[in-house]
């Protein structure tokens, strides 16, 4: 694919965004839900959902909360969890390493897990596109995303009390990832980083929260890289 201009690029990132609102809504509408349950009210909660925009650090956080744990502590899960964030600044910027500053430190803002999956995929697919272009796509995946988490969030909060604990919003959670993941995993590098990513989570399940994701997303890309330079040593012999 060719180069693309700004709006028509924001439009293809939107397009890619659509199918993850199926399930973004329904997991904002329960955050906000819980957040609500958990004491909070409407301004905090929303409060809470613009600054941090970060669903499984959010959870965390008010999960935390719940359980009495000190503001240290609450702060401290909220971090081990969003740290991921920090492997995918990393893994964005030979893309967008070059857009100006005011750009950057926005996309930073709008960095959560469909935004960096979407983004790297495309920009992968289509290395003849300019800055402009990529910011363009990029943009356009973040920001229907985080128009309907806020929004939702706050429908949650409200009505929260109102949904039957039958209709089982916390299915989202899991239903996201899978559909972040599942196109992903395309050379046997990926699949050894992701079985081993989900073994050691497992493993280490008890740990206090996201502490175990932590060790477990470190395995993981050792793994990755292991089986990376055992492939490349059976291409050379």
């Amino acid at each position: 694919m060719l180069s693309l201009n700004s709006k028509t690029a924001f439009g293809t990132g939107f397009r890619a965004a659509v199918p993850f609102l199926i399930v973004v809504i329904p997991f904002s509408v329960l955050f906000g839900v819980v957040a609500s349950d958990a004491g909070l009210h409407l301004a905090q909660v929303m409060g809470f959902t613009v600054l941090v925009i970060a669903g499984a650090a959010q959870f965390a956080a008010v999960q935390m909360m719940v359980d009495q744990a000190s503001l240290p502590l609450v702060l401290l899960a909220a971090l081990a969890v969003n740290l991921r964030m920090a492997m995918y600044s990393a893994a964005l910027v030979p893309h967008l390493g070059h857009a100006p500053l005011w750009q950057r430190a926005l996309a930073s803002y709008f960095l959560f897990d469909q935004t960096y999956a979407v983004s790297v995929a495309a920009f992968e697919r289509n290395p003849d596109w300019s800055i402009r272009s990529r910011m363009g796509f990029y943009f356009g995946v973040a920001v229907p995303l985080a128009v309907v988490w806020s929004s939702m969030t706050a429908v949650g909060a409200l009505i929260g009390a109102a949904i039957p604990a039958s209709f089982a919003l916390d299915f989202a959670l899991p239903i996201t990832f899978l559909a972040l993941v599942a196109p992903m995993l395309r050379t046997i590098p990926h699949v050894v980083a992701t079985v081993t990513s989900v073994l050691v989570a497992l493993a280490l399940a008890s740990l206090p929260s996201g502490t175990g994701l932590l060790i477990a997303a470190a395995a993981a890309m050792g793994a990755g890289v292991l089986a990376e330079i055992a492939l490349e040593r059976r291409v050379v012999a």
